[in-house]
């Protein structure tokens, strides 16, 4: 989601791409799931950074490498010094598997990059810390979007980004 990286104005976020040797990484055994998040930040995201909790929900329908995997769903939680231009959050993303499996996924800070108007691109990627898949590599592409970027600019801050959603587990 992971959309765990939130971006206030018009966000996107692409995966690193699958390495052959990595565990579960190459082609053939790359699971991919899409759907949407919802992720809501404590204070809001503001054009100052801050130290934030951020918490959230997604839901995927999945296919690839697995075929007995369908759909997923998740709760993402996390916390760290966070705005609409700049984002340094530790999360973890605790998934329910359709067979009732779990997976633990951690994610690091990771960098953000600036692009044309005003928008924040992030590149965000995880390790299965626990449960299925344990030891791959997860990348969270996906566009969170906030209808409201002018709320940047308030101490309120943006207060909720949400939108489409991936999660590529290599």
């Amino acid at each position: 989601m992971a959309v765990a990286a939130a971006l206030a104005a018009g966000p996107a976020v692409y995966p690193a791409a699958a390495q052959p040797g990595h565990p579960g990484g190459g082609s053939g055994s790359t699971l991919v799931c899409a759907g949407s998040a919802a992720i809501r930040f404590s204070p809001g995201l503001s054009l100052r950074t801050r130290h934030s909790k951020l918490h959230g929900t997604a839901h995927y329908t999945c296919a690839g490498a697995d075929p007995a995997v369908k759909w997923a769903k998740s709760v993402i939680k996390g916390a760290g010094e966070a705005g609409c231009r700049s984002l340094a959050t530790t999360a973890v993303e605790m998934i329910t598997w359709n067979s009732g499996e779990h997976s633990t996924v951690l994610y690091k800070p990771q960098p953000l990059v600036p692009v044309a108007g005003g928008e924040v691109l992030s590149l965000v990627e995880g390790t299965v810390i626990k449960g299925k898949y344990q030891g791959h590599t997860v990348s969270s592409p996906g566009a969170q979007l906030t209808l409201n970027a002018l709320d940047c600019a308030t101490e309120k801050g943006v207060e909720m980004i949400d939108g489409p959603s991936t999660l590529v587990i290599l």
